[in-house]
């Protein structure tokens, strides 16, 4: 088993479930521009009870059920990458709190890909 070690970068986006971008939530909008960008990945979070700026308790508690969830987008990527989005983000995250921290990242693969490696056709 291959291990990838390195330095990268984490932002993480905390916006609400009912956050939109021209007609479908936030957080998918952001996915896809990750992926088109070639981001190397993207994860959604769900959170289960929060609250933000408004100090409104958002909770999926059955006699307080809430449809407007917090969701924490978390991606991971070279500096280089997420520069690239940065610009989106500050365009489409009207109300949310985004962070960025650099990090150590630590893979282990079962396969090692490098600049030599050709794929077959």
């Amino acid at each position: 088993m291959a291990k990838i070690t390195g330095q990268a970068r984490r932002i993480r986006i905390y916006i609400n479930e009912a956050s939109r971008h021209k007609g479908t939530t936030l957080y998918h909008a952001i996915v896809l521009k990750a992926k088109e960008l070639g981001l190397a990945g993207v994860t959604v979070f769900r959170g289960i009870e929060g609250f933000g700026a408004n100090s409104r308790i958002k909770t999926v508690r059955i006699l307080e059920l809430s449809h407007d969830l917090p969701i924490v987008i978390d991606i991971v990527d070279s500096i280089e990458y997420l520069d690239r989005l940065m610009p989106y983000l500050d365009e489409v995250v009207n109300e949310g709190l985004i962070t960025i921290e650099d990090i150590e990242v630590i893979k282990y693969s079962t396969k090692v890909i490098t600049k030599n490696t050709k794929k077959n056709a």
